[in-house]
């Protein structure tokens, strides 16, 4: 039997009672929610190397940059963290950090339990395979036995 998740409740599907064709689409809705869910984990993956990036800038400090426009910075102690939609707060060095820590850590939960159910989805993904392997040979066995 192969979980098929519905929202945070799981239901289980008795996959000898499908017929090959239903076995396919059940297979095609789990490629599908596999490869949402690997394109997510990506995803959380880039946002996590950003904000350590973050991190790196803050404790390395300012370097030296090209600059478009000639300027002097009145304040190296601070800096304007990006809290989200566009909002930005001030905040010193060290504050940044711990911000930006906190948000890697949520990250790191996040991209575990991601990965927990890309390796839930990718066993049912194999089970449904399974299954409409057998599905299959049994209807050869069965066609070769009723034209022998």
């Amino acid at each position: 039997m192969a979980s098929k998740e519905k929202g945070p409740q799981s239901q289980q599907i008795d996959l000898t009672t499908l017929s090959v064709d239903n076995l396919a689409a059940v297979k095609k809705q789990l490629d599908d929610e596999l490869e949402h869910l690997t394109a997510s984990f990506q995803k959380l993956r880039q946002a996590q190397n950003k904000f350590r990036e973050c991190i790196d800038t803050v404790k390395t400090g300012l370097k030296p940059a090209s600059l478009y426009v000639p300027g002097t910075l009145s304040d190296t102690e601070n800096v304007l963290v990006d809290i989200g939609t566009g909002y930005y707060v001030e905040k010193s060095a060290a504050e940044a950090e711990k911000f930006y820590n906190g948000k890697v850590e949520a990250l790191t939960k996040n991209l575990g339990d991601l990965e927990r159910i890309i390796t839930q989805k990718s066993q049912n993904v194999r089970i449904v395979e399974d299954g409409m392997v057998k599905l299959l040979r049994q209807k050869v066995l069965n066609s070769s036995a009723q034209s022998a």
